[in-house]
């Protein structure tokens, strides 16, 4: 499995506390079965992140995890805030796109509902040669909610919901409808530390959409759109 999705660098935004943090998330997500985590700090007012040494970070915790036999690799991205896209250079944005790669931006939707401007993001990131992946539709909620998810895929976006927000889904719970009608198309952890909040673990949120979705589908949302994504490729549509 791949984490697309996960505050793992020590000592940066609000993610991981330190560097044994970092270590015990890494370890976390091997028990899970997931080979490789998406570095996601956050690229928003908030937080200083300098978007020019994410690799670098990246890099340094990746040889603290090959020193300790932690089988994990860690790739750089960014959670990249709507409110923040438009005063990034094309540069900085490629720098924090999903492994490094230059394709694919995970996207941080601004507070409340779902929007119209964040399609029209989305069609301007468009523009400028990058793809999108909407990061936890659940905490965005609205009137019209599965309206504004059916335009964001239709506009070429993929939605990426919390894999906890999946383990915890009871059956007829609209998650699990939306993803038998296809509006689920990848899963993250969005783990902060390992002391507390969500764990790195993928396994139970896909049990829970195994449920609803058939075994190719699974295949599709846990390895070979990530693994797209992180080529920087197009995604070939959910089976």
């Amino acid at each position: 499995m791949i984490d697309l999705h996960c505050h793992i660098l020590p000592e940066l935004d609000d993610g991981a506390l330190s560097l044994q943090d970092s270590l015990a998330m890494a370890r976390q997500a091997q028990d899970d079965g997931i080979a490789v985590v998406c570095a996601t700090p956050h690229i928003r007012h908030d937080h200083e992140v300098a978007i020019e040494q994410i690799a670098a970070r990246v890099a340094a915790l990746q040889e603290h995890l090959d020193e300790r036999g932690i089988d994990v690799r860690v790739l750089p991205g960014g959670e990249l805030a709507q409110t923040e896209a438009d005063d990034l250079s094309d540069e900085q944005l490629r720098l924090i796109a999903l492994g490094g790669t230059g394709g694919w931006l995970l996207v941080e939707p601004a507070p409340g509902p779902l929007s119209s401007e964040l399609q029209a993001l989305v069609e301007r990131l468009h523009q400028r040669g990058l793809r999108t992946v909407i990061a936890h539709p659940e905490r965005h909620a609205g009137v019209d909610f599965e309206e504004r998810l059916r335009r964001l895929v239709g506009a070429g976006c993929l939605i990426q919901w919390t894999a906890q927000f999946l383990a915890d889904a009871q059956p007829g719970d609209l998650v699990l409808r939306l993803a038998g009608e296809g509006l689920v198309h990848l899963l993250g952890s969005d783990a902060h530390s390992s002391l507390a909040g969500r764990p790195v673990r993928l396994g139970a949120g896909f049990a829970s959409l195994a449920t609803v979705c058939g075994e190719a589908q699974i295949t599709w949302m846990a390895e070979r759109a990530p693994q797209a994504i992180l080529r920087g490729e197009p995604v070939t549509p959910l089976p």
